[in-house]
């Protein structure tokens, strides 16, 4: 497999675990009551999905 496809690869499959993980993480330690379900997406989605991508292709880099 080239290494591009396996970077690629790398960038979604980070990029979904990043966000599934910061979400279950702000779900549990978040003290917000008020809008508890938008804090957790907004995170996920652009905090924790961008670290993992960068996570994931770096470790699809490093295995291609």
């Amino acid at each position: 497999m080239p290494r591009f496809v396996r970077i690629m690869l790398g960038i979604v499959i980070g990029y979904i675990a990043g966000a599934i993980i910061v979400g279950l993480l702000v779900t549990m330690l978040s003290a917000n009551t008020h809008d508890k379900s938008v804090e957790m997406a907004m995170t996920a989605a652009f905090a924790g999905g961008p670290i993992g991508a960068v996570l994931g292709a770096i470790v699809g880099w490093r295995r291609g």
